[in-house]
């Protein structure tokens, strides 16, 4: 079944209202499919050795692959000390800790000036509230890739559909370089 963005961003944000309103989460945690992943860090233009971040990383799997495929130097930041640790272990088992980490915390609270790439996928009003961070950090060409929330402000360099990601969902990915 294909969600509606409009749906989908009314879903995630009453899943995380009133984490939000406690000021202890910018966002629920809502896996992306792998494939998207790929397609993200692909949009991105990924290198070997650059290095990227995943604001709200959740389980880890942009990260994981990030290092993994792309052999990226990868961190992620995320707030759910649950999910930090299941992101951690998985990347123990995996043998990435020299190319991949999560970072347990604000991802308001974070320096990215050393970022080649960003990978978010935020609602909305998170991404309102990360903007001006990642404008005063980013350095010249610096890359963002946005799932399914563009960043308001910002003009796309491009914009990549994908109609079915092989669980019946449309998405959309945004492409910035600052």
């Amino acid at each position: 079944m294909k969600l509606p963005k409009f749906l989908l961003a009314g879903l995630l944000l009453a899943a995380c209202a009133s984490a939000q309103d406690k000021g202890e989460k910018l966002a629920p945690y809502y896996p992306t499919p792998e494939t998207v992943v790929e397609r993200m860090l692909r949009l991105g233009g990924l290198k070997p050795g650059e290095k990227m971040y995943d604001l709200g990383s959740g389980d880890g799997r942009i990260v994981i692959m990030a290092a993994e495929r792309f052999k990226a130097n990868a961190v992620g930041v995320e707030f759910d000390e649950d999910l930090v640790k299941q992101s951690t272990a998985r990347i123990r088992a995996l043998g990435l800790e020299k190319r991949a980490r999560i970072i347990h915390g604000d991802l308001l609270q974070q320096d990215y000036s050393d970022a080649d790439l960003i990978t978010i996928y935020l609602l909305p009003s998170a991404v309102e509230k990360a903007r001006p961070l990642l404008e005063k950090q980013l350095k010249k060409g610096a890359r963002v890739v946005a799932h399914d929330f563009g960043i308001p402000g910002w003009t796309p360099v491009k914009e990549e559909h994908i109609e079915d990601d092989g669980e019946g969902r449309a998405h959309t990915l945004y492409l910035y370089v600052r």
